[in-house]
């Protein structure tokens, strides 16, 4: 398995050299909103360093084409759920059961937040399309909370590359997973501080 993803990762990366790289980047965004194991990060860090200048239409492209192919999730979820169930469990990394489980019982108390963290971190935001539309989540809160969470992640990304370039590329490399997590949690700490001051 981590070979056949190592070889779909320097696939992914290839389209950095072709003059095709921004539909590329569009579609490997949608695909990877429902089915595609690689992070469109991937390509987007690629682009980014070689056309720093255009930062801002790639981490555009990135967004909407993650966030049309997060609809498409919840429209799976919702209306081909059952018939397709077994092949996500079988061949998508990322899909279980007893993650099903976990989710269901998150939404119930997170919604919103339960979207746009996985959104905006290394969470699987596959899994949770789908199980957005599986359990019939709010459908303009789904988008809401993945517009954000997406939007964040991917221009934070393109605009430290304008910025800083190759360095920061290592930087975040490195990084990645810790410094979304980090960023999470200073925002929901900030917002349950300010609504505790408002009572």
């Amino acid at each position: 398995m981590m070979a056949l993803i190592k070889r779909q990762y320097d696939w992914v990366l290839s389209w950095a050299e072709t003059p095709y790289g921004g539909y590329a980047l569009f579609v490997l965004a949608f695909v990877e909103s429902s089915v595609f194991p690689i992070p469109p990060d991937v390509l987007l860090i690629a682009l980014c360093l070689g056309h720093r200048k255009s930062w801002f239409k790639f981490g555009l492209i990135c967004t909407v084409g993650s966030l049309l192919g997060g609809i498409f999730g919840y429209i799976i979820g919702m209306g081909l759920w059952s018939v397709v169930d077994q092949f996500f469990f079988t061949y998508i990394p990322g899909f279980t059961e007893a993650q099903f489980a976990k989710v269901q019982g998150l939404y119930e108390q997170y919604d919103f937040w339960v979207v746009f963290v996985a959104a905006f971190t290394p969470i699987p935001y596959k899994v949770i399309t789908i199980t957005a539309g599986v359990f019939n989540i709010n459908f303009p809160m789904f988008v809401v909370a993945s517009l954000i969470g997406r939007a964040a992640r991917f221009y934070i990304v393109a605009a430290l590359l304008y910025k800083f370039g190759e360095p920061i590329h290592a930087f975040i490399e490195k990084r990645f997973n810790l410094l979304t997590i980090a960023f999470t949690i200073l925002l929901i700490g900030g917002f349950m501080l300010l609504r505790y001051v408002g009572h």
